[in-house]
């Protein structure tokens, strides 16, 4: 007897993202632009807050759909920031990570057979999310000349009228792309049109530079059809205390919590203390943080001009997505960390062909030697 896994699983390769980082982890002298994690530590306060319920002994498992204080102010939040109205106790859902979140909602809301349209370049599980429930996943490519926004002309040309779920996440992962109000309005009426439900995964929603980031749910006719999701990992930059959320009305959060109570039962105890005050007290130490990610991001924009490699100008998230030199972009990007210790990871991770995904969120010494290490790899 032998174990073979699962058809569906198989099919499904593995992250391109963790391939360079763990091909980085075997060199030395490596500045990673890979990984879509921010460096910074959180925020003292959430930290000493995690620290104090450790001390007191806050170590048991809290309510399955989170803490009620920590929903509370999710609501709250969205309240604030967008006029949003979710009710914490049947509209909130606190997970182990946005990730966990989105898995919850593939599998409790979308049946065997449905259709997944899934706007591209995307992060790279929304694909395998669809086929590990045995959905049919449909690409709908977003264009290079659109700013990789979402338009209704693509979505057409994709076939999503038949769809039964949008997957879209702006600001975006890889492209930094993100959409104003004015241009979502279009992508919500193709979704009542079509009857489509929405996963906006918003997770780098405070990381918009040039504009305020608008939730679809906002738009007429969208909140009782959007999952919305978000979490603490980018800008509270809480990676490793894996905690995320999901908002939607209380028939999705129900089923969705009907999964979570029999897999994950409830998000780290711990990290939500840590999350009740970030919320409360560390809106300074986000906007901090986001400075420096947009100094940074004029800064990459701008090298890669100097180089006269093309790249649209990224508006969000903490990664740009210039076109790559070479036809091959896995060729590319294995030779520049092979030859100069720069790590980057190829478009085509993301269905993104033809593009390399840089991320800066890391110092910016470390991006000056970076940027420099690229023009010096380009040129020779």
């Amino acid at each position: 007897m032998t174990f073979e896994p699962a058809e569906r699983v198989a099919d499904v390769p593995p992250s391109g993202i963790r391939r360079f980082f763990e091909l980085a982890e075997e060199m030395d002298d490596i500045i990673s632009l890979g990984v879509g994690e921010p460096d910074f530590s959180a925020p003292w306060a959430a930290r000493e807050a995690g620290i104090a319920s450790l001390e007191r002994g806050r170590t048991s498992y809290t309510a399955n759909r989170g803490m009620r204080e920590l929903r509370e102010l999710i609501a709250g939040d969205m309240r604030t920031r967008y006029g949003l109205e979710y009710d914490p106790d049947d509209e909130v859902l606190v997970t182990t990570g946005a990730s966990e979140a989105i898995d919850l909602a593939y599998r409790a809301l979308i049946d065997p057979g449905d259709t997944v349209a899934i706007a591209q370049p995307s992060f790279v599980s929304y694909v395998p999310k669809a086929i590990f429930t045995d959905a049919e996943p449909l690409p709908v490519q977003t264009r290079r000349e659109d700013e990789f926004k979402l338009t209704r002309a693509v979505l057409e040309e994709a076939g999503a009228a038949a769809a039964d779920v949008l997957v879209m996440c702006y600001p975006n992962n890889p492209t930094g792309a993100t959409m104003t109000g004015d241009e979502l309005q279009e992508v919500a009426a193709f979704a009542r049109e079509n009857d489509l439900l929405v996963f906006s995964d918003e997770i780098y929603s405070a990381l918009s530079y040039e504009h305020e980031h608008t939730s679809i749910a906002t738009l007429e006719g969208m909140r009782e059809r959007t999952v919305v999701f978000n979490g603490f990992s980018k800008a509270y930059a809480m990676t490793g205390l894996r905690l995320g959320y999901a908002m939607a009305p209380a028939e999705a959060i129900d089923a969705m919590n009907r999964i979570h109570q029999y897999t994950m039962l409830s998000a780290p105890t711990t990290a939500q203390y840590a999350a009740i005050e970030a919320l409360e007290s560390c809106s300074d130490e986000v906007e901090t943080m986001c400075n420096q990610y947009d100094r940074r991001r004029k800064f990459v924009l701008s090298r890669f001009d100097e180089m006269g490699i093309d790249c649209f100008r990224a508006a969000g998230a903490f990664y740009v997505f210039p076109a790559c030199p070479w036809d091959d972009t896995t060729a590319f990007a294995e030779a520049l960390l092979e030859e100069e210790r720069v790590a980057i990871v190829p478009g085509e991770a993301f269905g993104g062909e033809g593009h390399l995904r840089v991320s800066y969120a890391t110092g910016l010494e470390d991006l000056k030697t970076a940027m420099n290490r690229i023009e010096s790899f380009i040129s020779g």
